[in-house]
């Protein structure tokens, strides 16, 4: 699709490592969503699938943020960006949102496997899924206030991929977790994410329409639809394994491993869409064709009935002042020498 000076890329591709980012993306949606998911249970008396996914909040954030920050380099990195708040910067607003969750999520976990300090735990509990829903979505907006067109471009569907797809894995590493009896309400939680995960995908490559083949081809592809293969096995056996152990364990890993997946075809149909020119150029061709003409077509703008009495009363002063007659009898002497 090369269509630029030479066919050289017009940006440059990230500098984000792999798999430190996708990881990332990846691990930090599995913690958002597992505490969704705990909170739900906590409050339906379900203590193992509580306890289960309190643990995996805990654990997965704690992994998203050693890739996150081996990606920077050095911890001091991390660490300065809290020297400032932006609520215009997904970079700051996410570094704030995972600092005031990690904690909370932690707590959720101690309290829960302690047993010790109930009323706290709950609280933690609650706090860690209102901060969860953010942590879980902000990597959507993170990559997609970019210029790489295939994260750029996807911006409208993309919290939506990203969202369904944290709920997928949360729901299947409940399933993978804990006994099929107590993995009801995380059956239901990773059948709704997958459902948005696949919906808002389809609508994604629907809208973009050529501009999507970065995540329909190559490597970034192949990522994808494995993800969505796997996705869909894991529906089914959820759907339908009851409460078969093995089954249902299966069909958790399966939800888990199409979430890892599609967090890094997203990834990698950023860099091939970086790449190639084409997917940068082609866009801006096209906004501009389809940009009205305003010059030779420009829109009248209908005045109120105030805004027009008083253009006529400026208008008739204006023409009565010295100035303005002084200003019409000017030209005549002019005519003299033509």
């Amino acid at each position: 699709m090369s269509d630029s000076y030479y066919g050289r890329p017009v940006i440059k591709e990230t500098i984000w490592g792999s798999p430190e980012i996708p990881g990332y993306l990846f691990l930090g949606g599995l913690a958002s969503a597992s505490s969704l998911l705990a909170a739900f249970a906590h409050a339906a008396g379900d203590r193992h699938l509580a306890r289960a996914s309190k643990t995996a909040a805990t654990v997965a954030i704690g992994l998203s943020a050693a890739a996150l920050v081996k990606d920077l380099g050095r911890p001091a990195r991390f660490l300065n960006m809290l020297r400032v708040v932006k609520v215009t910067s997904p970079m700051s607003v996410g570094t704030w949102l995972i600092t005031g969750y990690a904690p909370l999520a932690a707590a959720a976990a101690a309290s829960a496997l302690t047993g010790k300090l109930p009323r706290a735990g709950a609280a933690a509990t609650a706090g860690a899924a209102a901060l969860g829903a953010g942590v879980g979505t902000y990597t959507a907006a993170l990559i997609c206030d970019t210029a790489v067109p295939a994260w750029h471009d996807g911006y409208r569907e993309m919290p939506f991929v990203f969202a369904g797809s944290a709920a997928t894995a949360a729901g299947g590493l409940g399933m993978l977790a804990v006994a099929p009896e107590h993995a009801r309400p995380a059956v239901r939680f990773a059948v709704l994410g997958a459902l948005t995960e696949l919906t808002a995908k389809s609508m994604l490559v629907q809208r973009l329409g050529d501009g999507a083949k970065p995540y329909q081809e190559g490597r970034a592809g192949r990522l994808m639809e494995a993800g969505e293969v796997l996705t869909a096995a894991g529906l089914a056996g959820a759907v339908l394994g009851g409460r078969d152990r093995p089954a249902a364990a299966a069909s958790g890993l399966a939800l888990l491993t199409a979430s890892a997946l599609t967090r890094f075809g997203v990834f990698e149909a950023g860099r091939a869409s970086a790449r190639d020119p084409g997917y940068t150029v082609a866009p801006q061709r096209q906004r501009l064709r389809e940009k009205p003409r305003e010059d030779h077509h420009p829109e009248r703008t209908r005045l109120t009935p105030r805004a027009a009495f008083l253009s006529i009363v400026a208008g008739v002063i204006t023409s009565a002042s010295p100035g303005r007659r002084r200003q019409r009898t000017a030209p005549s002497a002019s005519r003299r020498f033509p």
